[in-house]
């Protein structure tokens, strides 16, 4: 900002306003100042100027005339006495100064306008009043009448009305012509408005009536009020009370009230949107433009009230959201350019109450609307993302369009599920704690290796202040209003570094000064998050092997950087699970330590296929049904923990390592868990609606029986609250849910009481002891792990399942090629051919056999970066893979008949380092 400049124009906007006679030319393109001459602003820079130069007046004014607050005592108002006598030039100069130190603005401040005893103003399209008896002079003038909602500075003289053309621009009917005297719109007027735009093709009417209302959030938040309706034989009294319990609801401190009292006797939602529906009737191009000017003016006066005034009514606040987001597409770019990322700067400055509240209303009276907002937001990041080169010194975590709408997306997000099926959050298991073990030589030492530091404590993120606030959390998120996955961002997703994105997660958990997309995990892809988890599990892999060199440095203890299993192939339960044991025993720190397989006779390295090898042998013995510690459900095709199982809680302590090691390392297991229980590793107890995964025959049964409305239902169902279930070995089992529970009916009274109880012990109770052991033992290796603050259940189970799309077009896309093979060579063509009409089951083993997992990765086959070289020249041999480095060798073979022979014998026979 130049403040040679800005100082004359804040003389040149005194002197208009202390002179009647000079008069404003009618056209004064060539003027320099946007408050005389209205020209049309575009882009952040002219949106920056035009806030500055509203603050830089509004300090000039406070200097010159004061507040009018008697007992002020703001050293730099007129009104305190404190501030010496200026000249107009002197307070220009000083009120620069001001705004660069952002000194204190009192409450009120004088309009821009002559200050008059009487202003009268025609509320018709006419742009000339009657001003009486003006301070300054005692005159009577025809003066221009320029509501001071609409221009920074005063446009004195005669004036006639402009004739309505195609040449006069919207920016200039917006700026310059009179309106409706600070009259907020409503339903029926913007009816008139528009009838009469399409009537007489003539939109200035309509402009200037949207641009008055959407420039102040003091009007903006009257607009589309409900109407309170008076029962004409109740008399004043009634009414009065009527007014008296609104009041009472509006300044009430409970949230649930204030929500009630914004959209009842206050805000019409349904009012407003109709009103927009029939706004969309009128051809775009007549008001778009202009109305996204008043969305940015709107904006800017936001975010000056809330930021550096602090005047602005909460509840106001939250209705000029909701009102501004119901605007219909305007069709055009300044939207998603400019008014928009001005909307979102001034969401920033919302209190967390506002939030919360903002949020609350969205969910209860703007269901509808939620899409249109999450696709509009959406559009502003995405549109941002392709169309900037970011490089390493300005990341897209700089970029400011794209992160405060990320963080407006928050209030949606949540806005999303509280307008969805939210359950109690009763329903939550007891949290595990596990001993902090952290070791006494690895702490006296952080200092000289700062990156061990992240095991000192649980530095994972804090709980959000917004969902405190709405007490809400995903996990009793049943069904949102919109699907989760619809917050994805895959072009940002795609874009992020995350190595960047991963520090400034952690330096945001510390201090807060840095933006990170891994604080908003909503917007993020599964595939995105993993590697930010992969970033987390890394260090603390190498914090661990720190630690243990420094012990044999000191001679405290023989070195053990690694977790290293021996493990026989034909006792691999036994053995793994033993030393999985001692470890868990002696120091449980030593599973966050890398993990290092060896089978015992084989010679081999493992650099990570050995590992998943390992993983594959155990999870198929476990899971085997003749092991007796899970039942498989043949409908589901999952397996459940045994309720009766002869196993000690021991065993399923160690089940829980091994899948929270398959996380930690990256690996993914060929396991079939039915939802709920990630939904009860993260915390959530099981509830009906998990049935329907669990078991779909028992839970539409269940459902009918909720269903039914007869009167009859006990004789229909004849049910009573003893259950009967069947054990591993298919011997009948009964439980009674209350004492004497074969005595007590199911009744239409009762039912839904039945139904909970059965859910809650064929999911909970039933299993509590195995499931608390399973859980206690992921809890062991996770504790420390940001998971459940960056996945939900569902992501979860895809980072343990890994994706269920087999998409081969894609693993053909991502493939490299090396020795001497190109994506043209005709054994690469055939080679694909063959692949592509492979059934499901062997395409399975060819993952197997080339990456040791049969598993998708996160994120799909494009991920896996497999590599295809060259073996030598045609041969007998059969392909060789490297299942560490995702490398398949492949002979050059004569023909495809004799390529697919080999391929099929290699991926069908092989296991380990031999062939069976």
């Amino acid at each position: 900002m130049n403040s040679k400049s800005e100082t004359d124009e804040a003389s040149r906007g005194n002197e208009a306003s202390s002179s009647n006679n000079n008069s404003a030319p009618s056209n004064c393109e060539d003027q320099s100042s946007p408050g005389i001459c209205p020209a049309e602003n575009s882009g952040q820079d002219n949106m920056k100027r035009a806030a500055a130069k509203q603050l830089i007046e509004r300090y000039f004014y406070q200097l010159l005339d004061g507040c009018g607050n008697s007992s002020c005592d703001n050293q730099y108002c007129a009104s305190s006495g404190q501030a010496r006598n200026l000249t107009p030039n002197e307070a220009a100069a000083e009120a620069i100064k001001l705004f660069y130190k952002e000194a204190r603005l009192c409450d009120t401040h004088p309009n821009k306008v002559p200050r008059t005893e009487a202003n009268t103003c025609d509320s018709s399209a006419s742009t000339t009043c009657s001003t009486s008896k003006t301070k300054e002079s005692t005159d009577n003038k025809e003066e221009t009448c320029e509501s001071p909602n609409m221009s920074l500075e005063l446009q004195e003289g005669p004036s006639t009305k402009p004739e309505a053309s195609q040449d006069i621009s919207q920016q200039e009917d917006f700026k310059t012509l009179s309106h409706n005297n600070g009259a907020p719109l409503t339903e029926d007027r913007i009816y008139q408005l528009c009838d009469e735009c399409l009537q007489t093709k003539a939109p200035q009417p309509l402009i200037r009536a949207l641009g008055e209302a959407f420039t102040q959030p003091a009007i903006l938040a009257r607009c589309f009020q409900k109407k309170v309706r008076r029962d004409s034989n109740s008399g004043e009294g009634s009414s009065s009370q009527a007014d008296k319990e609104s009041k009472a609801m509006c300044s009430s401190t409970d949230p649930d009230k204030d929500v009630d009292s914004v959209a009842g006797p206050e805000l019409d939602v349904e009012s407003c949107r109709r009103a927009f529906q029939y706004l969309a009737k009128v051809p775009s191009e007549y008001y778009s433009s202009a109305l996204v000017t008043a969305l940015t003016t709107l904006a800017e006066n936001m975010e000056i009230d809330l930021r550096i005034t602090k005047k602005m009514n909460v509840d106001d606040a939250v209705k000029c959201f909701i009102i501004a987001f119901e605007v219909p597409d305007l069709g055009c770019s300044d939207y998603l350019e400019i008014a928009l990322p001005a909307l979102c700067h001034a969401a920033e400055h919302l209190p967390t109450k506002a939030q919360a509240k903002l949020a609350r209303m969205w969910a209860a009276h703007c269901k509808d609307s939620l899409q249109h907002i999450l696709e509009t937001l959406q559009q502003l990041i995405t549109l941002r993302v392709i169309s900037t080169n970011y490089t390493r010194h300005f990341q897209v975590q700089d970029d400011e369009s794209v992160t405060l709408a990320t963080k407006l997306m928050k209030i949606v997000y949540y806005a999303n599920m509280l307008a969805g099926v939210m359950e109690p959050n009763t329903l939550r298991e007891e949290p595990i704690v596990i001993a902090n073990q952290l070791d006494p030589l690895g702490d006296a030492l952080d200092h000289l290796y700062p990156l061990s530091s992240m095991k000192k404590a649980n530095q994972t993120q804090p709980d959000d202040p917004l969902a405190i606030e709405l007490d809400v959390n995903v996990l009793d998120a049943r069904k949102p209003y919109l699907p989760f996955d619809e917050f994805y961002n895959e072009p940002l997703s795609d874009t992020i570094e995350m190595d960047i994105d991963f520090a400034n997660y952690k330096t945001e958990i510390t201090n807060g000064k840095k933006f990170a997309f891994l604080k908003y995990p909503f917007i993020l892809t599964a595939a995105t998050k993993s590697l930010g988890l992969y970033y987390e599990n890394r260090i603390r892999m190498y914090s661990e092997r720190r630690v243990s060199l420094l012990h044999a440095v000191v001679g405290a203890a023989p070195p053990m950087p690694f977790l290293r299993l021996k493990v026989r192939r034909s006792h691999i339960i036994d053995d793994a699970l033993v030393e999985l044991e001692m470890v868990a025993m002696e120091r449980a720190l030593d599973l966050k330590k890398q993990l290092v397989v060896e089978f015992e006779g084989e010679q081999g390295v493992d650099e990570g296929g050995v590992s998943k090898e390992f993983f594959h042998l155990v999870v198929d013995q476990i899971f085997n049904p003749d092991y007796g510690m899970f039942t498989h459900h043949v409908d589901t095709h999952t397996v459940w923990f045994n309720p009766t199982s002869f196993e000690t809680e021991a065993q399923f302590t160690l089940i829980g390592i091994v899948l929270g090691l398959a996380i930690y390392n990256n690996i993914i297991l060929a396991v079939n868990f039915p939802m709920v229980v990630y939904r009860k590793l993260m915390g959530k107890k099981g509830s009906f609606e998990d049935l329907a995964d669990w078991n779909p025959v028992l839970y539409n049964g269940l459902k009918d029986m909720l269903e039914y409305e007869g009167c009859d239902l006990e004789e229909v169902y004849y049910q009573t609250f003893r259950i009967c279930y069947q054990d591993v070995f298919g011997n009948p089992i009964f439980h009674d849910l209350k004492e004497n529970g074969d005595s007590i009916f199911v009744t239409q009274e009762n039912k839904k009481e039945f139904v909970e109880m059965y859910a809650d012990y064929l999911l909970n109770k039933s299993v509590e002891t195995q499931f608390a052991a399973f859980r206690r033992g992921f809890v062991m290796v996770t504790d420390e792990s940001p998971l459940g603050a960056l996945f939900r259940p569902e992501e979860v189970e895809t980072l343990v399942c890994g994706s269920k799309n087999f998409d081969f077009n894609e693993l053909e896309k991502s493939t490299e090629y090396d020795g001497g093979y190109t994506s043209e060579s005709q054994t690469i063509k055939d080679f694909w051919s063959i692949v592509h009409s492979l059934p499901l089951e062997d395409k399975r083993k060819l993952l197997q056999f080339t990456t040791g997992s049969d598993r998708v990765p996160v994120g799909g086959l494009s991920h896996l970066k497999l590599v295809i070289a060259r073996n030598g020249p045609d041969c007998d041999r059969l392909p060789t893979a490297h299942t560490c480095f995702n490398v398949l060798l492949l002979p050059e073979y004569e023909s495809k008949d004799k390529l697919e022979d080999r391929l099929m014998k290699a991926i069908s026979y092989s296991k380990g380092f031999g062939m069976l």
